[in-house]
């Protein structure tokens, strides 16, 4: 079996959370068959789940919203790392897929991508070397990553020059904010980069790039003048490497794109230029949104773009209640271990008793307030006691911020509405 076959269709077994502790290991691909059903008690908990029905439908409306507005998606594999979700995303039409680095780059390419950004700098000599082995494997690969620095560039091409030269790395200019992440800060330091770029042998210049999520605030009268300007700038940068004709390539890549406010960069990466231009949206948490904090800024997406529906949470991790020690709080059997935290407590969305296979909403003052490595503290007002939850009872918890709660598993199963256990996916972290 070889490694791109490992990794699409691995067997899963006991040890793994969420697993069946007596069940013989079995291909991922035979788990739907098996008849699980998550409120049934099949699986121990605490288990990860995705909702069939929410994850169709936000690969099919992030796609559609792409088209409409004549770009593509390269999707972040970063969100999930999971081979059978990037073969969703790419069956269901996306250009590519974007990484965070050379060792995710491996695990997209083995899981059968061909177009490849690594939304990223990349300067180390193993991982320069990664990516010219990786294309020498795979006839047709193409691999882009992301330059913001005159040294950045002095160290590729040293190494470049110590391998005695061969094909020139694909890079995209990357443009950033003051008090961002990585990029140009300036107008004046970026063109002098894409002309040092442009007279390099080690690389071409093939694009240019930014990312707008980190000033995200969900309020459109924030939004709109941020992402404008932003926009603005690289769209400024583009003109100015075209008419000096600094890009490398018969086609200008131009990418942004989060999953907070796509909605106002989408239609930016089209400018005229001498040449054609392909808009790529990176977006990578719109394929199992959230509960939370991509919920909220959703609205204001929903509201920019007059639409009645948008995208829909498809992630939960269901619990056991383990104890009620005191009035007004239980302690639930999931925690740091198992799902996000890095923006907020999980949101408790439904309930399931003992023996009950139907799930049900939850009171609107349950909050998870605290975590601990394994537990989840549930608390309540006193006007709902009458409803408080029970010992052995299940609780669903919504997350917010779909990323920190992947790396957590190693598998997934995938459900219907109604928890019955019909495909399951795996993750590479």
């Amino acid at each position: 079996m070889n490694r791109r076959d490992d990794l699409n269709e691995p067997r899963l077994g006991p040890g793994l959370k969420g697993f069946p502790h007596r069940h013989a290991p079995v291909a991922r691909c035979d788990i739907g068959a098996l008849g699980w059903h998550v409120l049934a008690g099949d699986l121990p908990l605490p288990v990860a789940l995705l909702k069939r029905s929410a994850l169709e439908h936000n690969l099919a409306w992030m796609q559609r919203f792409a088209s409409e507005r004549g770009i593509d998606l390269a999707p972040h594999g970063k969100t999930t790392m999971s081979p059978q979700l990037f073969k969703r995303q790419l069956d269901a039409g996306a250009w590519g897929l974007t990484v965070a680095n050379t060792t995710q780059l491996a695990i997209a390419v083995a899981a059968g991508a061909r177009r490849m950004l690594i939304a990223n700098q990349v300067l180390a000599d193993a991982d320069l070397a990664a990516i010219q082995a990786l294309r020498a494997e795979h006839d047709g690969l193409n691999v882009v990553f992301l330059v913001d620095s005159i040294a950045q560039l002095v160290l590729i091409e040293a190494w470049f020059a110590a391998q005695g030269g061969g094909a020139p790395f694909d890079v995209m200019l990357e443009v950033g904010v003051s008090g961002g992440r990585t990029g140009c800060r300036t107008h004046d330091e970026a063109v002098v980069l894409a002309r040092r770029l442009h007279a390099s042998n080690a690389v071409r210049l093939v694009g240019i790039e930014c990312y707008e999520g980190l000033g995200a605030k969900g309020r459109s009268e924030d939004d709109v003048p941020y992402a404008r300007t932003l926009m603005d700038r690289v769209e400024e940068i583009a003109r100015q490497c075209d008419r000096e004709a600094l890009f490398d390539d018969d086609e200008v890549l131009l990418s942004a794109g989060g999953s907070a406010i796509f909605d106002l960069v989408a239609g930016r990466l089209k400018p005229e230029l001498g040449r054609p231009v392909r808009g790529l949206l990176r977006s990578g948490c719109y394929v199992t949104h959230d509960h939370g904090n991509y919920g909220r800024m959703l609205a204001a997406v929903a509201q920019r773009c007059a639409c009645e529906r948008t995208l829909e949470p498809a992630l939960e991790v269901w619990t056991l209640v383990q104890s009620c020690p005191e009035p007004g709080l239980a302690l639930l059997t999931a925690g740091r271990r198992d799902l996000s935290f890095d923006i907020e407590m999980p949101i408790p969305i439904a309930r399931a008793a003992r023996g009950v296979r139907a799930a049900r909403a939850v009171p609107a003052s349950w909050k998870v307030v605290a975590l601990n490595d394994q537990h989840a503290h549930l608390r309540w007002d006193a006007a709902d006691d009458a409803h408080a939850p029970a010992v052995g009872e299940r609780v669903g918890l919504g997350i917010s911020h779909p990323c920190t709660t992947f790396d957590k598993w190693h598998w997934m199963p995938v459900v219907d509405d109604d928890y019955r256990v019909v495909d399951a996916i795996t993750t590479h972290f």
